[in-house]
């Protein structure tokens, strides 16, 4: 019996580890940048212009920021998944400057100001479900012009680097390192070359990483570091551990020391959390800890005459049957149970056995009740005045309302440089204290986002102060009285986006923690909309915005929420909201839902949608009433803080109601080809145990399916992306070709079936060729994630919906004709759109501004690189304008300002005397209204389109 008992718990153990995917090695990380590099090069999609169309206002989640202490108007501000910016005038406008690099993933950033050198850790410090790995340590020697790879490449996550103010080239960096994943490259590594050469001089295990670094002012020697122990998983995570602790250096991080002993007055142990770090000099620093050992009993209060969920956890069946109906109903109806379980009918089923009381404490279980039911301590502040042999807790009573049970997400802690009882702790809110801890006092007022994670203090005004949090920038100078918002860059993180069929049609979007928004495609994304007060985008719904489905008959009725299956259905008419989320029946399981719940409206009919949580649900009167039409999809769940064994995907073929395809976070995909009478499984030959990031039933063939499954959450960062035309029977591989980087959605043209688009966690692809080949779209787009891809069918535009930067659009018709009769010929000229002529061209109603210049743009597929010949020309052949155009292998794009040359006027003139061709303000001659040529030529061939001004 033992033998057995063994060899089968060897068993399960092999399975275990086996059925986890591996972490992508750092090597072949760095073949995938070059693979990507090689790509953009060869591209012949590299030329397609996108453009960033916003929004702004509500920006994305910062984690550093950097002031120059002689002029603090100029800083830089990291964005987690949006990069690094720079601005010269205060935050009223930034340029990118970290565009041209790997990754704009970003941990922490480090300037030296007198040498103009930036250094950027690469990789999110924050431990969130979308905190993005780096490539290791980016430095600049040249304000963010160029960027080298200094090292580092596995490290994944960074959590502080600090610069020797005395001697630039010797810089600390905290190593987080891997987010769900061991690895030995976390710690304290040291740099005296300037980046040519690292040493590890602390190492604590493969599990526990540094968060923060921080020196003492007065004596770069001393140096403090915060380890931290966690696990994440995506069912579960650990923000604490025995590895978790403080250390301390006296000879400029080449050594350390543990300081947070036992008897220290610092917590040790399991419980130990994050810690931020604080250094006044050389006596003092403060900690700000997130505390998860639990609190202690307190005394009961007294009980309210209401029941709570926790009453029915204990409560006999007895008991139960004898408690008064009228109180019965009064939590029934408080709670929003389904208007069927009221006090006479929930008793019968208890009489019945199908229920039990316990049942009426469940059903209010979701995803969230692990984490805010937890009674841990939560944030709490330390100060040592003895360099940290002993320390001494700040404040007496619970410091509540601040890391509520996300303290993974915070613990950022700061001191007045000219003052050691001033400081200022981050979470939710931010505070300050004036009396070193004892009390505090919130600064989140009017204009300043929630979720805090850096803040500047001026040491010559420590009452002007920067802020970074999850809504952009914030700066006052009032010590946190009042804010003013430095939200220019578009760095919103979205988690999806949609459009509608509106003329011009608007965007929707959901965004991480700043909610669901809505614009026109053509709205403005500039500062003009503070002369009229009106943002051009609008916020619909608030919390981590999910996502959007419009209904197409009437796009005021709008399908969103926010995480973990909170939907609403929306009347944009008359400001109606209806809760629509599917509740469980009594007795049964909750469902789960997915922190990014998938919702669809039925294509076949838009009063119909569908909902995943564990089950497919189906609602066939816009969300009033829900069935589940199928079982559990998933595994069923694992135990952990996280929803888990949830639904991710749901597409239904537009060929056939009721063919209907999900895919999990778990790795299973099903198919249903009768509205869910019956369920298949079509994912054994799949990898085990990823994320479906997009299930996709073909609008051009039946049977034909697409699969992208996400191994981001193994740090597994292989594409993989499949295709089957069988009902997901038999897959193709179709991701091979693609450079590694975890795939978040794959997008069929709704025009041609050969071309496929690809959103990854390092950028956006298409295929011409049904996923055979990939090419890297590169103008305009940086190495951002790419979480959503949307094609508006009427107006062919390609919308990239980025976890960082906002959205990206770009008109795809040229694409869409990439058929195999333009890919062979050596020259192909696309037609030329129509132009509407105006009397503003070359002019302004000021001789203070600049005039007016307008511009078309000429679209061609050359063969072969090199150099052709743009003529404008009457449709006789006549020449009015010619300039050349440097030509790539693939589409290419030339702008035509629409003027024409002296010798042409005459031309035009001769050929029609009776024109009007005035010199403009500008000393410019345009094109006046008449059908005219567009003619290209490489020196072989040459090709010929009419063009138009009307």
């Amino acid at each position: 019996m033992k033998t057995y008992f063994s060899s089968f718990l060897l068993l399960f153990i092999s399975i275990s580890i086996f059925s986890q995917q591996p972490a992508t090695l750092a090597e072949e990380i760095q073949k995938g940048l070059l693979q990507k590099a090689q790509l953009e090069k060869s591209s012949l999609v590299k030329n397609v212009p996108f453009e960033n169309i916003g929004p702004s206002v509500m920006s994305g989640r910062v984690v550093d920021v950097d002031v120059n202490p002689e002029n603090t108007t100029e800083f830089y501000v990291a964005y987690a998944s949006g990069g690094l910016w720079h601005t010269i005038n205060n935050g009223t406008t930034f340029e990118p400057v970290l565009d041209n690099a790997e990754t704009i993933n970003v941990g922490d950033i480090a300037v030296d100001w007198k040498n103009g050198i930036i250094w950027v850790g690469t990789g999110e410090n924050n431990s969130s479900r979308s905190s993005y790995a780096g490539i290791g340590i980016l430095k600049s020697n040249d304000k963010g012009k160029t960027w080298q790879n200094v090292g580092l490449i596995d490290s994944h996550h960074i959590g502080r680097i600090i610069i020797n103010p005395t001697n630039s080239d010797e810089v600390i960096v905290g190593v987080t390192g891997h987010l769900y994943s061991n690895n030995e490259e976390r710690g304290i590594y040291k740099t005296t070359d300037g980046g040519t050469t690292w040493k590890k001089t602390l190492f604590i295990n493969n599990e526990t990483g540094i968060i923060d670094v921080a020196y003492a002012p007065d004596n770069f020697n001393i140096i403090y570091a915060a380890a931290w122990d966690k696990d994440r998983k995506a069912w579960n995570f650990e923000g604490n551990g025995s590895g978790s602790g403080i250390y301390k250096s006296i000879d400029a991080g080449n050594t350390w020391n543990k300081i947070s002993l036992e008897g220290s007055g610092f917590p040790t142990g399991n419980g130990v959390g994050r810690i931020g770090l604080a250094v006044f000099d050389s006596n003092t620093l403060y900690a700000v800890h997130d505390s998860q050992f639990r609190r202690k009993d307190s005394k009961k209060t007294e009980k309210g005459t209401g029941l709570t969920k926790d009453d029915f956890k204990t409560m006999s069946v007895d008991a139960f049957l004898n408690l008064e109906d009228k109180k019965l109903n009064r939590y029934l109806k408080t709670n929003g149970f389904q208007e069927k379980y009221r006090a006479e009918n929930v008793k019968q089923m208890v009489r019945s056995g199908s229920v039990k009381p316990i049942d009426l404490a469940k059903y209010l279980e979701n995803a969230n009740a692990a984490l805010f039911d937890t009674p841990v301590i939560g944030a709490e502040v330390y100060r040592s005045d003895d360099g940290g042999k002993t320390w001494e807790k700040t404040h007496k009573e619970y410091l509540d309302d601040i890391f509520y049970s996300y303290g993974y997400y915070f613990a950022q802690i700061q001191v007045n440089p000219a003052n050691k009882d001033h400081i200022y702790i981050s979470g939710v809110p931010i505070l300050k204290s004036k009396d070193g801890g004892k009390t505090y006092k919130s600064i989140s007022a009017e204009n300043v986002h929630a979720d805090h994670h850096s803040l500047w203090i001026n040491p010559k005004n420590p009452n002007h102060l920067v802020n970074g949090n999850d809504g952009g920038v914030n700066i006052t100078y009032d010590d946190g009285e009042n804010w003013i918002k430095a939200n220019q860059p578009s760095v919103g993180q979205f988690y999806a986006i949609n459009v509608d069929h509106e003329k011009p049609y608007n965007v929707y979007g959901g965004l991480q923690d700043n909610g669901v928004w809505v614009g026109s495609v053509n709205a403005r994304e500039d500062a003009s909309w503070h002369q009229s007060g009106h943002y051009p985008w609008k916020s619909i719904m608030g919390g981590d915005g999910m996502q959007v489905q419009i209904d197409n008959r009437d796009s005021n009725i709008v399908y969103t929420g926010f995480q973990f299956g909170n939907y609403f259905r929306l009347d944009r008419s008359t400001d109606e909201q209806t809760y629509i989320q599917p509740k469980h029946e009594l007795g049964e399981s909750p469902y789960r839902f997915n922190w990014q719940t998938p919702i669809l409206l039925s294509p076949h009919n838009q009063d119909i949608l569908y909902l995943g949580g564990n089950k497919l649900m189906r609602s066939m009167n816009q969300g009033d009433e829900w069935t589940a039409i199928s079982n559990d999809l998933t595994n069923g769940g694992k135990k952990g803080n996280v929803a888990y064994g949830t639904l991710t995907s749901i597409s239904e073929s537009v060929f056939q109601f009721g063919l209907i395809y999900t895919g999990s976070d778990d790795g299973l995909v099903y198919v249903t080809k009768n509205a869910g009478g019956n369920w298949n499984k079509i994912s054994d030959s799949f990898p085990k145990d990823l994320w479906v990031s997009r299930v996709i039933a073909s609008a051009h063939k039946k049977e034909r399916v697409y699969v992208s499954l996400n191994g981001y959450r193994w740090d597994d960062f292989t594409p993989y992306v499949y295709m089957s035309d069988n009902y997901g029977q038999t897959w193709k591989n179709i991701g091979r070709e693609l450079p590694i980087s975890a795939v978040n959605v794959i997008k069929e043209d709704p025009k041609n079936e050969n071309v496929l688009y690809v959103g990854s966690d390092n950028g956006a692809y298409v295929s011409l060729d049904k996923g055979n080949t990939w090419q890297v779209f590169f103008n305009g787009v940086p190495n951002v994630a790419v979480h959503d891809i949307v094609v508006q069918p009427e107006a062919n535009d390609l919308l990239l919906g980025t976890h960082g930067r906002s959205i990206y659009k770009t008109n795809i018709e040229p694409l869409q004709n990439l058929n195999a009769e333009v890919l062979a010929s050596g020259l192909y000229l696309y037609p030329m759109s129509t132009v509407k002529a105006s009397p503003r061209w070359g002019s302004s109603w000021s001789k203070w501004l600049d005039a007016y210049e307008p511009s078309t743009t000429i679209k061609y597929y050359a063969n072969n690189s090199g150099t052709a010949t743009v003529k404008i020309a009457t449709e006789s052949g006549k020449t009015l304008q010619e300039f050349s155009s440097d030509s790539d292998k693939g589409l290419n794009y030339t702008e035509y300002d629409l003027t024409i040359s002296d010798k042409g006027r005459k031309v035009l003139l001769k050929e029609f005397p009776d024109e009007d061709i005035t010199e403009k303000k500008n000393g410019k001659y345009y094109l006046p209204v008449g059908k005219y040529e567009v003619i290209i030529s490489d020196g072989k061939l040459t090709e010929k389109v009419p063009f138009e001004i009307k």
